[in-house]
């Protein structure tokens, strides 16, 4: 096979270093030869199969690629003559990366996580992963440079560090990840090199042009986002990119302020007829809400409203809490008149429903999966089942050192919305409300040519069409529910008195309905898990050491071992033991 770009123009050629994969739709694929006998053999068997690929798991996969890779290599060599007249394959010119200078960056990007397996990569996912989708993009792009097999993920090659690990489903708009990748900056040439000199002349004059005036680090650079974002998925995009990052920069370690929001509706599931007195379920006081919201405020030991993970021996689950909130959006309601009707709208309310509102809480890094249990609470206390003063009491170790078990919230409307990083060389940059001045300097989309964000193909073109697929999504529905609320007789009142009482509570927990759940217990009289301590414990001993105090000790020999920390690109390797407090993994 070969790659015809006839449809490149020179302003995209530009940047696709010699050797690399062209990833254009304008590219072709032209065939060159007659097909491989023995690949077609292996397509036959596998059609012969009946095989579905599309239903497998990725484990399932491998090992079909490795059983059919074995019968390859036991089946007999081909007749003589039937490959003798077809041309030699040619070998994929490699990317010699000595010829290209490369910088330290940071980029911005947002992507939306429901059919994502989470940020972090994973080997054996069953979904892709968001740094399997970027690190795809990089080197389709030349933008790293992998050792060996390209398709396997290398970051530790490039200086890599993120700033938080939003789980499976978890959005995010403002996420922020550093990196050392290829830069536009002339290389200068070493005696001697006369192949390399007669084999780029062209690239050789713009060098010469380029000597005569000093580099500009960003009109003369790369544009990464507009680069990233054409081979990105649509619901993966770069936001920014930041050309000087600080001295020691870590995406991680750096940040100083990290914000999510929670979004849900009022009301929160489609509400059920009210009784003769009092609100129809669904409704969710968001008084009582934003009461048991503002008590997250502060610092305090979430023990009780995390997972612990006992792999990573945490003792310390004390965090900060800048700001925690019940916000109402604007602009977002969708009309449905059938809520103002007395048997289903939340009291004397008249305003208009359904409205949005989400749960904003500031913070300098949370716990694993400490939003989601921090906004169970608040549902519990907005469907009445808790009072606010239950945030209190969750957050009173000495009292309840064991936390209750009870249900986290859907992970779906959860975004990590902003990461911010001040000045590390001064402390006091915060405001009144405790809002730290991000520093970093940031060249969004748009900023260097406005038709790369307002263009055709520009990065507003593309979430356009995300955004408009899914309000069609939404319309429909909403035209739906209004046709089929409108049809034949309304119910009674009366009509679910009986099936009420026998059906117990319905409890919202983020997701797109309640959950029946029988007869409610309340969370402080619910059974408990071990204490972090004795998980800890329990997990070292499996694991074969003396103790958790063992095992954090050799824990942290071993990362001051490996600690690494690289000039101006901040390599954080090996320093997750030494300096957990800052480990965020809110989602």
């Amino acid at each position: 096979m070969r790659l015809s770009a006839g449809g490149l123009g020179p302003g995209l050629r530009h940047w696709i270093p010699v050797g690399c994969r062209l990833p254009y739709p304008s590219c072709r694929l032209v065939s060159s030869s007659r097909p491989d006998r023995r690949r077609t053999d292996i397509r036959d068997s596998m059609v012969g199969d009946g095989a579905t690929y599309e239903s497998w798991t990725r484990t399932g996969l491998i090992r079909r690629l490795r059983a059919l890779e074995a019968e390859l290599r036991t089946r007999p060599p081909t007749e003589e003559g039937t490959t003798a007249d077809l041309p030699p394959t040619k070998t994929k010119r490699g990317v010699d990366p000595s010829r290209y200078s490369t910088r330290y960056i940071a980029l911005k990007l947002a992507y939306l996580g429901k059919r994502y397996g989470g940020f972090e990569f994973q080997a054996m996912g069953n979904q892709p992963t968001i740094e399997e989708e970027l690190w795809n993009a990089l080197t389709r792009a030349c933008l790293v440079f992998p050792d060996g097999d390209d398709e396997a993920v290398q970051f530790d090659r490039c200086e890599y560090s993120k700033c938080g690990r939003t789980d499976r489903g978890v959005s995010a708009f403002g996420q922020v990840v550093g990196l050392r990748v290829r830069s536009n900056r002339p290389v200068r040439r070493q005696k001697g090199d006369d192949e390399a000199i007669e084999e780029e002349e062209e690239e050789e004059q713009e060098e010469e042009e380029q000597e005569t005036r000093p580099f500009d680090d960003v009109a003369d650079e790369l544009c990464y986002p507009y680069i990233l974002n054409r081979l990105l998925p649509p619901d993966i995009r770069i936001l920014a990119w930041c050309p000087s990052p600080p001295a020691g920069f870590s995406a991680r370690f750096s940040c100083r302020e990290r914000q999510y929001r929670y979004f849900f509706t009022q009301p929160a599931f489609s509400p059920r007829l009210a009784p003769s007195a009092g609100v129809a379920p669904g409704w969710l006081d968001v008084k009582a809400m934003r009461d048991a919201a503002k008590r997250f405020e502060g610092e305090h030991d979430f023990r009780n409203l995390c997972k612990v993970d006992p792999s990573k021996q945490i003792i310390n689950f004390r965090r900060r809490i800048f700001e925690a909130d019940i916000v109402e959006m604007e602009n977002v309601q969708s009309a449905m008149p059938y809520l103002q009707d007395p048997e289903h709208r939340l009291g004397g309310d008249r305003s208009h429903h359904p409205k949005v509102y989400y749960f904003l809480v500031r913070g300098s890094a949370f716990l694993w999966h400490q939003i989601r249990h921090m906004v169970a609470i608040l549902f519990l206390v907005g469907q009445g089942l808790e009072k606010p003063s239950v945030v209190s009491q969750l957050l009173d170790v000495d009292a309840h050192p064991r936390k209750p078990t009870y249900a986290m919230a859907d992970e779906v409307p959860l975004v990590l919305w902003d990461c911010v990083f001040p000045d590390a060389d001064v402390d006091a940059d915060v405001d009144a409300k405790n809002r730290f001045q991000d520093a970093l300097r940031w060249i969004y989309v748009g900023d260097e040519r406005p038709i790369n964000k307002f263009g055709p193909f520009g990065v507003i073109d593309g979430l356009w069409r995300l955004w408009r697929e899914s309000k069609m999504d939404e319309l429909l529905a909403h035209q739906l529910l209004m046709k089929v609320e409108g049809q034949g007789a309304s119910q009674r009142r009366g009509d679910e008195g009986d099936a009420r009482g026998k059906a117990g509570v319905t409890l919202f927990e983020g997701g797109n309905g309640g959950r029946m759940a029988g007869k409610y217990v309340a969370v402080m009289e619910k059974s408990v898990t071990q204490s972090p301590e004795e998980q800890n414990e329990k997990y070292a001993k499996r694991k074969g050491y003396a103790s958790a105090e063992d095992m954090r000790a050799q824990k942290a020999i071993m990362g001051r071992g490996g600690e690494t920390e690289k000039g101006g690109g901040g390599g954080c390797r090996g320093l997750s033991e030494v300096r957990e407090e800052t480990r965020d993994d809110g989602s």
